[in-house]
């Protein structure tokens, strides 16, 4: 880990090299994610799509992060950040380009479910930056990562269609769109020939197998079982969407075929989980090698309610000021982009706060603070004035985005040979989170949306209550058998 104590946002060199290169990758994934939204309007106009199957391409765009962050979390924690990164920014150009080039309805959805892989990148750098910086700065460097690479989309959102129109035509989408993934494979050697996974000397710990997250207890074994579920089930959910019951593109019986195929490898996937850990069913993991799965499990929670109740307001917002006050679309959405602005010091500003006033108490107030805004979010109306409207939605992503740079401020400081796997979990439980709210404003109005987020995070701030502070150290162990201290506190 770097011995400097700084943190210079103007160097180039270093730890801070890193940091800047990691949150330029993750930017970039998150712009090749996104290319596709600021351009609906021109994709469905050349391709025929109905309303229905403009609607699958969003579906389809999240499905597979939510298997693809665990993966490439294992992945991560196995062959190292600076492999996997260059690799997937690599791969994820294919579908990229396969999207620009697409004629049908059928060739456009394909790719952009196969795209959605690339929005499992940002477990990558949380490993990556965890390895470069320590425990006193990890907050703050996170949240940079994160802030500043999660930006990447509303970059989308301004650029595309400015580009899509630099380009003319009726194929200005399709060249705006290749564009980003030129710079997606661009990026990927630039990234690998100028990062390394750790500092001269610093030892990259990694599991002893993969396949599953390795955990210390047979009591956690059992808890991580079931922290699986919602993941399953919000793929299953996004597959009723897709069904005669929602959207009507597949019909019941591939739904079916479906539902069936998520049980199975729900099984090989928990098989696969009992075969990593079959050794604590057989002697118990010396106690100072332990870690408790439970601070995993309320991480989870609470980056369900953040990260995934910002995915779907985010996603809706717009609608909501042009539906309640009664405004031109174009103007909706600019009052709203101001909620994805936030990221930029959010963000970075929940770690900083995490990184000197402690993490579970930073916590605490943000998640308190985020229930409380959502709460008056869903008080709103005709009646109030629009600037208070904009106001209160601003001040409640402060602490949305602040509670996700304050969770990822703890995920390196539980186990760090598992970093990867555990920013996978807990990435991947904002999908869900994101699945699970946008189905819920499909049923409900405006006003109960954003009701169920804030009971969701009063839940999330009483499961905080049984988070342990990092403190002390992590105790990893060589390949050689000697061990090694990480201070996380």
């Amino acid at each position: 880990m770097s011995n400097s104590s700084t943190l210079n946002l103007f160097s180039m060199t270093g730890k801070m090299k890193i940091l800047h290169f990691s949150w330029i990758a993750f930017f970039i994934t998150f712009f090749v994610w996104f290319n596709h939204a600021p351009l609906l309007g021109s994709i469905a106009a050349s391709l025929g799509l109905t309303s229905a199957e403009v609607k699958t391409l969003l579906i389809l765009n999240v499905a597979l992060t939510i298997p693809a962050r665990v993966i490439i979390g294992m992945l991560t924690d196995k062959f190292g950040p600076r492999i996997v990164y260059a690799t997937l920014l690599a791969v994820a150009s294919v579908p990229c380009f396969a999207f620009a080039l697409s004629q049908d309805f059928a060739q456009a959805a394909i790719s952009r479910f196969l795209l959605g892989f690339i929005g499992a990148g940002f477990v990558v750098g949380i490993r990556m930056v965890s390895e470069w910086f320590p425990a006193n700065e990890l907050g703050t460097a996170e949240g940079i990562y994160g802030g500043w690479g999660n930006f990447g989309s509303a970059a989308a959102a301004m650029s595309l269609p400015t580009l899509a129109l630099v380009f003319g035509g009726e194929d200005g989408w399709r060249y705006a769109v290749a564009l980003t993934g030129v710079i997606s494979l661009v990026f990927s050697v630039i990234w690998y020939v100028n990062v390394n996974d750790t500092p001269a000397g610093s030892t990259y710990f990694k599991p002893k197998k993969i396949g599953g997250l390795p955990v210390t207890s047979k009591s956690d074994f059992y808890f991580m079982l079931v922290m699986k579920l919602p993941m399953y089930a919000a793929l299953a959910l996004l597959t009723w969407k897709l069904s005669p019951y929602g959207v009507s593109i597949l019909s019941d019986t591939a739904a079916l075929v479906i539902y069936i195929s998520l049980g199975l490898i729900l099984i090989y996937d928990c098989f696969s989980a009992y075969q990593v850990n079959k050794p604590i069913f057989v002697a118990e993991v010396p106690k100072e090698q332990r870690y408790a799965f439970k601070q995993v499990a309320v991480l989870n929670v609470l980056y369900f309610a953040t990260f995934g109740s910002e995915l779907a307001v985010v996603s809706m917002l717009p609608l909501f000021f042009a539906d309640v006050f009664e405004l031109d679309m174009v103007y909706a959405g600019l009052l709203a982009s101001a909620y994805a602005f936030m990221n930029l010091m959010s963000r970075p500003g929940g770690g900083w706060i995490s990184d000197r006033y402690g993490r579970k108490r930073t916590l605490l107030i943000l998640t308190a603070g985020l229930a409380a805004g959502y709460a008056l979010m869903s008080m709103i109306d005709n009646s109030w004035p629009l600037y208070l409207a904009v106001i209160v939605a601003m001040a409640c992503s402060f602490f949305v985005q602040a509670g996700e740079g304050a969770v990822f401020a703890v995920v390196p400081l539980i186990k760090r040979s598992l970093t990867g796997q555990i920013a996978g979990m807990t990435g991947a439980y904002g999908n869900v989170g994101a699945v699970f709210y946008l189905t819920v404003l499909s049923m409900v109005s405006y006003q109960a949306f954003f009701t169920v987020i804030a009971i969701t995070a009063v839940v999330g701030f009483f499961a905080l209550l049984l988070l342990e502070e990092p403190s002390g150290h992590i105790v990893e162990v060589n390949e050689d058998g000697s061990v090694e201290m990480i201070k996380v506190s």
